[in-house]
């Protein structure tokens, strides 16, 4: 019994440091390739002719704004001022009836000051993996500036490059607190995600027809 018990540990063990050890190689790869990839101020951020916009909910379940939402949006507008982009996909879900992130995140960016003639909709950004393959098969662009936070941008640069994707980053507003952390703790298990889905060939949920930024 003494035996068989210290053989279940020792193997509960080793289950518990690989997981441990994966999570953290993941981590430290995707964190690493972005090294001066991503920006935080606007003066700093090269120009490019397309920014990517990646979506979330505008609002929580208790009825309050998004901040990830809301530092988003107030990114793009400020970098639109500064001319740091030409036009804008705004990638979210919209896999659900009366649910449209594209939409609502179009909206605020005209309210701000973005011409609605340099905002392009995808409407089936379910995941990040969507949202950077589809801004290649469907937009057909091949350098993207992404608009998210600093997290969520390294990951989606890990996942542009992977497919041939010139990208950078501009980090918008973090939040912090409660719900930041709750964030921060799935990103990390987010990122194993993305090297199954590379090791799978995960494709997007949808494609569909070619649209011409111009």
């Amino acid at each position: 019994m003494k035996r068989n018990s210290r053989k279940i540990v020792k193997r509960s063990f080793g289950i518990i440091l690989s997981i441990f050890l994966i999570l953290v190689i993941c981590n430290v790869l995707i964190y690493w390739n972005a090294r001066n990839k991503t920006y935080s101020k606007l003066t700093t951020v090269p120009e490019m002719k397309v920014a990517l916009l990646l979506g979330t909910n505008k609002y929580l379940q208790n009825g309050n704004v998004n901040l990830y939402y809301r530092y988003r949006v107030e990114a793009a507008a400020n970098l639109y001022r500064k001319g740091k982009f030409e036009y804008i996909i705004v990638s979210g879900d919209n896999g659900k009836k009366g649910y449209d992130e594209p939409t609502q995140f179009k909206e605020d960016l005209m309210r701000k000051g973005v011409p609605a003639d340099k905002i392009f909709l995808d409407y089936a950004g379910f995941r990040t993996l969507d949202s950077v393959v589809r801004a290649k098969e469907i937009f057909n662009q091949d350098n993207l500036l992404i608009i998210s936070q600093k997290f969520h941008n390294e990951r989606a640069i890990y996942l542009a490059e992977s497919k041939g994707i010139k990208a950078i980053g501009f980090n918008a507003k973090d939040v912090y607190g409660r719900s930041g952390a709750k964030v921060k703790i799935r990103e990390y298990l987010a990122r194993v995600k993305v090297f199954v889905d590379l090791l799978f060939k995960v494709k997007p949920k949808y494609l569909g027809k070619k649209i011409e930024i111009k």
